[in-house]
């Protein structure tokens, strides 16, 4: 049996700088992860089955299987390495759907990661990688699961130092935003690329998320739960992640985020408190 984490994608800053010829968007984002997030487990067995679970797992009942990620991954796992081998996988789903924070991504990323552990193939594979671009933009960095600037359509990778172990606080207000609805309000006018000069804390501050302007139109609520983080005491960054609809904060330390989730929660929004690794 394999357990492997799906933690939290968070795009620290997010520059959306022009559509491409093939429908994409060029990028140039900071991703960091959290240290928490779904779990994807896989066990051999006789024949394939695929189980959800967690507080999330009723939001996929009902979907198309064809669509979900872990299936795709999982699939996609099998003819590129002509695995024969039948799989029990059970997704643990703890991340909100549609919330910016890559749960789809980090889902299948997990599973790619989980299925090349239990055949004996380096998760660092490049063919897991051209495999991981074929599922979603995000699900290459959610596969190598660190601190990254991604370009192109968010695939094109560079590692950087990251922010391990600073406290941050994830808010959800409850509300599915979809990515497609949000790209297609952006403006279409280029702000600028992130910062080369600085540690990660610093061109992330000097960034920002172009997706936020229309994520809030589409969902105001994001207005109320930015601007409760922006105001929480010891905050160093709050910033929406992705397209939305979740939030995220930045702190120096546990007990001003763990402060910060309690005034969430009042609010009836979904929190995680964790820290980045």
């Amino acid at each position: 049996m394999i357990v492997e984490p799906a933690p939290a994608k968070i795009n620290l800053a997010l520059h959306v700088r022009h559509r491409r010829a093939d429908g994409y968007h060029a990028l140039e984002t900071l991703f960091v992860f959290a240290a928490d997030g779904d779990t994807i487990t896989v066990v051999p067995a006789a024949a394939d089955s695929f189980t959800i679970t967690g507080p999330f797992a009723d939001a996929l009942a009902g979907g198309n299987p064809a669509d979900n990620l872990v299936l795709r991954a999982a699939q996609g796992f099998a003819g590129v390495f002509g695995i024969a081998q039948a799989h029990a996988i059970t997704l643990d789903k703890h991340l909100p759907i549609a919330s910016g924070i890559g749960g789809g991504s980090a889902d299948a990323a997990a599973t790619l990661r989980a299925l090349a552990r239990l055949h004996g193939i380096a998760t660092d594979d490049p063919r897991l990688f051209v495999l991981a671009e074929t599922l979603g933009a995000d699900v290459p960095a959610c596969l190598l699961g660190r601190a990254t600037l991604g370009t192109g359509k968010g695939e094109a990778l560079v590692p950087v130092d990251g922010l391990a172990g600073m406290p941050v606080l994830l808010v959800n207000p409850g509300i599915a935003v979809g990515t497609a609805a949000v790209f297609a309000r952006w403006d279409g006018i280029d702000r600028g690329g992130i910062a080369e000069d600085g540690d990660l804390l610093a061109r992330a501050c000097a960034g920002r998320n172009d997706l936020e302007p229309p994520a809030r139109a589409i969902a105001p609520v994001i207005d109320a739960v930015l601007a409760q983080l922006a105001a929480a005491p010891d905050v160093l960054l709050a910033r929406m992640s992705g397209s939305g609809a979740t939030c995220f904060a930045l702190f120096d330390e546990p007990a001003a985020r763990d402060a910060a989730a309690a005034r969430a929660r009042a609010c009836g929004w979904w929190t995680l408190a964790t820290r980045l690794t």
